[in-house]
């Protein structure tokens, strides 16, 4: 625990990417490898299950502490991260246990079904036997709130380093569904076949916002223009007579899309689609709405009704592995050519269709087509160089997103909550109302778009001009209007107001628009009609 707390605490005390790459190579060679495992899933997201609730942690620190409850529920918000309040409210340690990383989370483990006793001295334990920030990283272990400031990029960077192995290929090797109980160093990192695991997916290339002009990009003929559907991107991976569905944020699917499984039977062995999950009307063929795709997401099984009710298919952008080869690095203009030579003769009762190109003799054709894309439910277009291989992560210069300009509409602030980490001082989640005759009523929330001045400003007002609280809720005066941009919107019986809406954010402080000029829920209701 004592090399990975150093870490930490190198990590954690500088910004520059040079100098955390560094100090990650210089672990990952000398680190055990069970240590070197389990740092690898904490920095990429796979971290134990979670043996003792925070509710329980807070209450046994105030206790070790000799301080009330209370006392310490005041200093949490000021500290603002849970893990680094207790162990600075802690009495110092009276002895000393040194453990590995892995023994420690072996240690947590083995407290899943302990009894609350039992589990409360094991903590109280390990509170008295660690020095401070040893102290604070076992907390971290318990409550798993890692933010270390690392991207998965970044440490694969890392291990590059130590290793001596391709970036590229670390990349792929640490996607698909591993975790530290299932292999070890070598098998994940040094075992020549990355792909000895049928189920491993690829890593996803993704698009930065399009820069500049169109016509900064060169000859449009250049380019392959798509649709930008709202779904799930996800990469149907068929080999070894098995099927896997998995989402971009690495989470696999394929139970939740039972409807892909007949592909089996009509694609080779081999490969593997990176494409968009829609809910389909394969009636008109024309996506549904993310309203009708949403209450598949957090199914582990799918009932025949909701089978019916949002039938969904692939829509298949690129082809990144075919007969088992991986053929990333072929040129746009031919795997799509394999894509759509393997798809021309399927049957339209299939789940996949190939993403159709959007047809355009000039940057002003695809304009005018990107124009229309909210009409048909989609968020705008995507550009990809046809000369471009896949490569992996979020790259600049061949893939591009084009969306449609946001919906906006101007709101009323109502309530205010503070923020976590380093804005837990500051006031920066807020909730936002809509006019409805004399009444103001509640339909979003908010948390990003302002800069830290903006919010300095703002959480000042706050705590001047609160009306009531409700925990960690302020009530405040309506007064400042607010333009939300958001992406979508739709009915939602869940909400008040009767509507939801897609990603909303704070696009600016209207400080020059007066209170009774705000929106009303007419205005929203409009934009559910034509938009949602």
């Amino acid at each position: 625990m004592k090399d990975f707390a150093a870490l930490f605490t190198a990590l954690d005390q500088t910004t520059k990417t040079s100098v955390k790459t560094a100090a990650l190579a210089e672990y990952f060679a000398a680190a055990p490898e069970d240590d070197k495992i389990w740092t690898i899933a904490l920095l990429s997201g796979r971290r134990p299950r979670r043996a003792i609730t925070t509710t329980k942690l807070r209450e046994w620190a105030a206790e070790r502490a000799g301080i009330p409850l209370w006392l310490f529920e005041a200093c949490y918000p000021v500290v603002g991260d849970l893990s680094e309040t207790i162990a600075l409210v802690l009495p110092a340690p009276t002895t000393r246990i040194e453990k590995s990383l892995s023994d420690w989370i072996a240690t947590l483990r083995g407290l899943d079904n302990a009894e609350e006793e039992t589990r409360k001295a094991a903590i109280l334990d390990a509170w008295d036997g660690l020095p401070p920030i040893e102290r604070f990283v076992f907390n971290k272990l318990i409550t798993g709130g890692w933010r270390m400031g690392v991207s998965q990029k970044l440490m694969t960077r890392a291990l590059a380093k130590a290793t001596g192995i391709e970036e590229a290929e670390l990349t792929h090797r640490l996607m698909g569904d591993w975790s530290p109980d299932n292999v070890t160093w070598d098998s994940l990192i040094e075992a020549p076949d990355p792909t000895a695991d049928l189920s491993r997916p690829y890593p996803f290339y993704l698009a930065y916002q399009l820069e500049g002009a169109t016509e900064d990009q060169g000859d449009v003929a250049d380019w392959l223009a798509e649709r930008k559907w709202d779904g799930i991107r996800g990469q149907l991976i068929l080999r070894g007579g098995e099927r896997f569905l998995w989402s971009r944020g690495e989470d696999l699917m394929t139970d939740r899309f039972p409807e892909f499984a007949q592909l089996i039977d009509f694609l080779p062995p081999g490969t593997v689609i990176d494409g968009e999950v829609l809910a389909y009307d394969r009636d008109a063929e024309a996506p549904l709405s993310f309203n009708k795709l949403q209450p598949r997401i957090g199914r582990k099984t799918v009932p025949k009704k909701l089978l019916a009710d949002a039938p969904c298919i692939l829509m298949a952008y690129d082809l990144l592995e075919w007969h088992g080869v991986d053929i990333r690095q072929t040129p746009l203009i031919d795997r799509r050519t394999i894509l759509a030579d393997a798809l021309s003769d399927l049957s339209p009762d299939l789940p996949i269709r190939l993403s159709p190109r959007v047809e355009g003799e000039s940057w002003e054709d695809l304009a005018e087509a990107r124009a229309i894309s909210r009409e048909i439910g989609a968020e705008g277009l995507m550009l990809k160089r046809l000369s471009a291989p896949y490569l992996a992560g979020r790259k600049k210069g061949d893939w591009w997103k084009w969306k449609v300009d946001p919906l906006t509409i101007d709101a009323v602030m109502i309530y205010a909550q503070a923020g976590s980490g380093r804005r837990a001082t500051l006031y920066t989640d807020f909730t936002f109302a809509v006019w409805n005759g004399n009444d103001l009523v509640p339909f979003t929330k908010a948390y990003s778009g302002l800069t830290d001045a903006e919010f300095r400003e703002i959480t000042a007002w706050v705590r001047k001009n609160t009306t009531d609280r409700f925990g960690p809720v302020r009530a405040v005066k309506p007064h400042h209007v607010f333009e939300i941009a958001f992406e979508g919107i739709q009915a939602s019986p869940r909400h008040k107001s009767g509507v939801a809406l897609r990603f909303p954010r704070m696009a600016r402080w209207r400080k020059d628009k007066p209170l009774q000029e705000a929106n009303t829920l007419d205005d929203l209701n409009a934009m559910l009609a034509e938009y949602g």
